[in-house]
Parts: structure tokens; C-alpha cells; sequence
């Protein structure tokens, strides 16, 4: 009789894991640790108990942001902490009116921030014209987003869900009357932060098989092709347990992407952000 060799917690904790984001029999190996299982546990909350933030978290959370990589240390993004009701509620209505903001005790707006480096150039007598092209404008988006998921991860970390919201994007400039931002800063998205309701939970969404995404060496435009049929089968089972309306995901994509109107006002973009103060050259 040959005895298979004994299973480790840890090695048990990763493929719950690995079977929770894939649901493919994807294998993954390594030394489990606590920052792997918070990365590996992601999931979007929209449910939440009416129960405030405290401020050490926040603090955490922005720690956490600024320990992020930044492009040339410019640290060009900011972020605005919104607990205030009514605001909140006026920029949800900019957002579709979602339930995670209704529902949240806080919404973090995530900024890119030039206004802050083309002040220092101004009090320092210097012009500031490399802030002028697209690339100063893609660092800042880039910083905030890099902030913005080392948050997300020590705040899991600590308990708390979060969801973010890229529909604050439908309508910049009145995200930016109702925020009081400079011209060169524009909200990237919001993150809503909060306690998972428990009565509830959110579970952990399968994403695309590693086949479709890890490129060796050279892009493989057929990669994708297999992996589709079992990622609608995934994602229909998750849909199901979630008591979620079915949806194809190829029908999602090809929908999210086929028409202006798909898009909800964000067709004008690159004009309203010329509008905040971004040359874009």
C-alpha cells in the first residue's frame, strides 16, 4: 500500500485559493504567507454595516498607498477620505446611484495629482512644461492606481471590505465642483471601504485561466481562444451561488466595448480632461 505524502495547511490554504480564482484546476505553489492569502483572497464587497471607519484605518490605508512604487518619486496622486452623506450622495449620482456607496461609510477618491509638482515649480521660479504631455498625465493615473490596490490589500488585511468605483469617471468636471479639485488633478475612481455585512457575504470571483493572460517571451493573440468556454462556465457557477443574474462574459466584454452610449458619457474624456487643466500633448 503506497501512502501519498501528508497535506499541509499551507499547501491546503492555496489550493482553496487557487480553486476559488479559477475554478479550473489550476495548481499554484509556494510558501504560503499572510500577504499571498490577502492578494489571493480579493473580492468586491457592495454590502456593508452602517458602522463608521475609524481614522487609525484610514491613516493605515494611505500608508499603505504611499508605500507603493511612484514614477521618479513625483508621488503625483492625492486621495480625498468622503464621509459625508450628502456628498457622498451627489457623487453616487454621478456614479449611477450604486448601492456599495449608498451602503459605505466611506468613499476614498483616488486622484492624479500634477497640481501639487507644478506648484513646487512655480514657487521655485522654474516652468513646469513636461507636465503638458501624455505621459505626465498617464504617471499620475498609474501612481494613484498603484496607491489605490496597496490600500485595498492592507485594508482587507485588516477586515474591511472594498469595492472600486470607475463610474465616477461618468462626469468628471462635476466630481471635480463637488471635490473643490486644482485644475491638473482629476479623479480616477472611488473605492468604497467599509464592514462586510455578514448576513451578505461576497465570494471570491473567478477570473480568466492563466492561459489567457501569461504571455512567454512573445504576445500569443489565440491564446485566449480555448480558455473562454470554461470561463463562462466559472463565472456562470459564481453567478448562480450569488443568486446573480447569468451573464456570458464574452457577451459582457463585446457589449461593454460596442458602442458609445456603452461607455455612459465617458466618450468625451480626453476633452474634459483638457478641461481640468491637462494639456495632453
Amino acid at each position: 500500500m503506497t501512502l501519498s505524502a501528508p497535506s499541509t495547511p499551507e499547501k491546503d490554504r492555496l489550493t482553496a485559493l487557487a480553486a476559488s480564482r479559477y475554478r479550473n484546476g489550476q495548481k499554484l505553489s509556494a510558501s504560503w504567507n499572510e500577504a499571498l492569502d490577502a492578494i489571493l483572497s480579493h473580492r468586491s464587497v457592495r454590502s456593508y454595516l452602517p458602522q463608521s471607519v475609524p481614522d487609525n484605518i484610514i491613516e493605515i490605508a494611505v500608508a499603505a498607498g504611499q508605500s507603493a512604487p511612484t514614477s521618479s518619486n513625483l508621488q503625483a496622486w492625492s486621495v480625498i477620505a468622503v464621509e459625508d452623506k450628502d456628498l457622498q450622495d451627489r457623487l453616487n449620482a454621478v456614479a449611477g446611484n450604486q448601492r456599495q456607496i449608498t451602503e459605505a461609510p466611506l468613499l476614498l477618491v483616488w486622484l492624479a495629482d500634477l497640481a501639487r509638482s507644478r506648484g513646487i515649480a512655480t514657487e521655485k521660479g522654474r516652468t513646469a512644461d513636461g507636465l503638458d504631455y501624455l505621459e505626465s498625465f498617464l504617471l499620475g493615473v498609474i501612481d494613484a492606481a498603484l496607491a489605490a490596490q496597496n490600500a485595498v490589500v492592507a485594508l482587507e488585511s485588516l477586515g474591511f471590505g472594498t469595492c472600486y468605483i470607475g463610474a465616477i469617471r461618468n462626469d468628471p468636471e462635476a466630481v471635480s465642483r463637488e471635490l473643490g479639485l486644482p485644475d491638473g488633478v482629476f479623479a480616477v475612481f472611488g473605492l468604497t471601504v467599509g464592514y462586510p455585512d455578514p448576513a451578505r457575504p461576497a465570494d471570491v470571483k473567478p477570473r480568466l485561466s492563466q492561459q489567457a493572460v501569461l504571455h512567454r517571451n512573445r504576445y500569443d493573440p489565440t491564446a485566449h481562444r480555448a480558455a473562454l468556454v470554461d470561463y463562462n462556465h466559472a463565472l456562470g457557477s459564481f453567478q448562480r451561488e450569488q443568486a446573480m443574474p447569468p451573464a456570458d462574459w464574452t457577451e459582457q466584454v463585446s457589449s461593454r466595448i460596442g458602442t458609445e452610449t456603452a461607455l455612459k458619457g465617458r466618450h468625451v474624456l480626453k476633452g474634459v480632461i483638457r478641461k481640468l487643466g491637462f494639456t495632453l500633448k
